[in-house]
């Protein structure tokens, strides 16, 4: 058994029918002519050869006696391929809007927790015999990096597939008895809390460095009667049309954006890809907001994740935490907006720089399976969302991805469109995922609060062209 870590088992606990907690990307495929009659089968067949090669190809989960403590993860090599690799059927004529409602309706539905958390959908019926794969693992097995490991394990960087050792031969393991379960589940519960108590001085050391360095700044605004600093954003978000409770239904949509068009902008204007990212972000929502007359006078603040994985880490866990930067959607000018945007980004990664190591990614949950499940389903019901700011108006996430062309059992991968998770109260979640040459811009949104997102997806393009054309003014 494999005990979850603290943060993986949250994902678990705060899953709800409405909320459900993982992680997908869509992919376009060219696969060749000779192949495309029997492509699931084969890649069924490919899958079979590498289950080995990554834990969460075949790992589920065991649930602790009570529920006293999370799950653990056991490993089950009889994975069910007919079930974990499906083909889908588009109608005619198979055009982009069906098949991003297609994404939507799939990304909708939980996985079941009986069986290995993962699935992977081949679309069929797409212009020209293209083929789009859908694959979605739970959150508490992946994070945005170890994703790309998966990945890497299961495709190749040439057509013709890379020979793969057999896996070594052993008889699975039966599952263990409750009483060994339970005692498994409370010494790890016991390790945990000694590991947090061992950080707790370096978590008060860098909390006081933190909270010390944002009254400096307090302080410094105060007497010398300055303005706010837009770079450190304010306590709560404003009320938005995504701060809210969200149902079952979800809209997917997404943008491409060259990355040299990206590094123009950069070297013209500085700042980062992710600034980029941001700005475009910003630029869309500010637009959109607007037309409705939505528009608030605070600005909105993006919760980003931020990787806490040391190099060459490829654990098949989440090792991240959330930053929030402001947008600047206040500001009309967008060369204003992308300083501000930048200023705000640099800012932040120096203040997380003192705290990011001492930041823990596992820590004690006992009772948590018993209290978080029904607070997370009450949270719905009361629709507290509704009702109370909170510190972050929606997720914008920037996961660097494989920049060489990638196989899957012969076929070339196209494009890398993520696809993540929305909550009460963060309804709108927009993730870029780089490969190639291109950024790959993916929005997933409960429906019923944002019913226009193809049009959210119109105005990020329109937020591409006007950096892209301050970069070539400034140039």
């Amino acid at each position: 058994m494999t005990q979850l870590t603290g943060l993986d088992a949250l994902f678990l606990h705060l899953e709800t029918e409405d909320m459900p907690m993982h992680v997908g990307s869509l992919h376009l495929y060219e696969v060749p002519a000779r192949i495309r009659r029997d492509f699931v089968e084969r890649v069924r067949r490919h899958l079979a050869g590498r289950l080995h090669l990554c834990p969460t190809f075949t790992r589920r989960l065991a649930p602790t006696p009570m529920g006293l403590a999370p799950p653990a993860w056991i490993d089950d090599p009889a994975v069910d391929l007919e079930y974990h690799v499906r083909r889908v059927d588009l109608p005619a004529p198979g055009s982009r809007e069906q098949l991003d409602e297609c994404v939507a309706e799939l990304h909708s539905r939980p996985l079941d927790r009986t069986r290995p958390l993962w699935e992977f959908h081949l679309i069929h019926g797409l212009p020209k015999g293209g083929v789009a794969f859908y694959a979605k693992v739970h959150h508490a097995a992946v994070d945005g990096q170890a994703g790309v490991a998966l990945a890497r394990a299961m495709l190749d960087t040439s057509p013709h597939p890379r020979a793969v050792p057999p896996p070594p031969q052993a008889d699975p393991a039966p599952l263990p008895p409750p009483a060994v379960r339970l005692g498994a589940a409370i010494a790890n519960q016991f390790r945990q809390s000694g590991r947090l108590l061992g950080r707790l001085p370096g978590l008060a050391r860098a909390g006081s460095r933190f909270a010390g360095s944002l009254l400096a700044e307090r302080l410094s605004q105060l007497i010398s009667g300055g303005a706010d600093d837009p770079s450190q954003p304010p306590l709560l978000a404003p009320r938005t049309p995504f701060n809210t409770t969200i149902d079952r239904s979800r809209a997917f949509a997404c943008v491409a954006v060259p990355i040299a068009d990206a590094k123009r902008i950069t070297a013209a204007l500085g700042g980062t890809m992710n600034d980029v990212v941001l700005a475009l972000c910003s630029g869309a929502l500010r637009a959109w907001l607007d037309e409705r007359g939505e528009l608030p006078g605070q600005p909105l603040l993006a919760a980003v994740p931020m990787s806490l994985r040391a190099e060459g880490d490829t654990a098949q866990n989440t090792q991240a935490t959330m930053v929030r930067i402001g947008l600047a959607t206040g500001v009309a000018d967008p060369l204003e907006r992308y300083v501000a945007i930048r200023e705000a980004s640099e800012s932040m990664k120096r203040t997380m720089q003192a705290v990011r190591s001492e930041l823990p990614t596992d820590f004690p949950s006992f009772w948590l399976p018993w209290l978080l499940p029904g607070a997370a389903g009450l949270a719905g019901r009361a629709r507290l969302a509704d009702r109370l700011r909170l510190p972050a108006n929606l997720v914008i996430s920037n996961v660097p991805g494989p920049r060489m062309p990638l196989y899957l059992a012969g076929a070339r991968m196209l494009s890398y469109e993520p696809a993540s998770i929305v909550t009460h109260g963060l309804a709108l979640n927009i993730t870029a995922m780089s490969y190639l040459d291109t950024i790959h811009i993916g929005m997933v949104a409960c429906r019923r609060a944002v019913p226009d997102l193809p049009r959210l997806a119109e105005l990020l393009e329109a937020a591409h062209r006007e950096l892209l054309a301050l970069a070539s003014e400034d140039g």
